[in-house]
């Protein structure tokens, strides 16, 4: 057989991406080195070139997906027509995310992401994604307090705060989407919406808006969520 010689950011890059199917698909507790590099094609001698152990391949996978989620959220954060809460609310909406259209591929993750044997790799991919986010949003809070139109005289913490407010929501769509799986949507929807808008009336109130500045979903999305393709 002839051995395929691929540059080191290829092969990390397949190396990643092969163990987020295997995490996703199996549980990250349920996944071994063994099945990875099988999956992958490596030796065990290159996995151990690219990764010290399966928790340290584990926080890579969870920087890159800290990093693709602020990519997505790029165009809209340097939109210079929006103001500092036309930003805010792009950045709680996760660049728009919460829309009817990404509802079944929110609804697949979430569908993994809260599996019990998923909890490490839940709480790993929070721990980077609020690195990673944190001095973004501190720097947007930052504009809004220097412009008088928000409250947040220490940006950096107030920014931690919001960012626990919104671990809130998972548990709550994990529950709901429960429910629908056993033919209840209609009650699990309405939970739902209403816990979307409170977590953005929560928001507004932090910061001394508006209630009902900060919009984290799209009308009609909790439904699209919870019902089956």
């Amino acid at each position: 057989m002839i051995r395929v010689v691929k540059a080191p950011e290829v092969r990390l890059t397949e190396l990643l991406d092969c163990a987020q199917r295997l995490f996703f698909s199996r549980g990250y507790d349920n996944t071994t080195i063994n099945d990875i590099i099988t999956e992958a094609g490596l030796s065990k001698g290159a996995f151990y070139h690219y990764f010290a152990s399966k928790e340290a391949l584990l926080e890579a996978l969870a920087t890159r997906m800290a990093r693709d989620s602020v990519k997505e959220l790029e165009p809209l954060l340097e939109d210079l027509e929006l103001d500092a809460i036309g930003r805010l609310n792009a950045f709680f909406a996760g660049s728009r995310r919460l829309k009817v259209e990404m509802a079944p591929h929110i609804r697949n993750t979430f569908e993994v992401i809260f599996r019990p044997e998923n909890i490490v790799l839940f709480h790993r991919i929070d721990q980077a994604v609020t690195a990673v986010v944190t001095p973004i949003l501190a720097a947007l809070l930052a504009e809004g307090h220097e412009a008088g139109i928000l409250d947040a005289p220490d940006p950096q913490a107030v920014a931690e705060m919001l960012l626990q407010l919104r671990l809130i929501l998972g548990p709550v769509m994990h529950k709901a989407l429960l429910q629908a799986k056993d033919g209840n949507v209609d009650e699990p929807a309405r939970v739902l919406d209403e816990r979307l808008r409170l977590y953005g009336i929560a928001i507004d109130r932090v910061l001394k808006l508006p209630d009902g500045t900060i919009k984290v979903a799209e009308e009609g999305f909790a439904r699209a969520l919870l019902e089956p393709d």
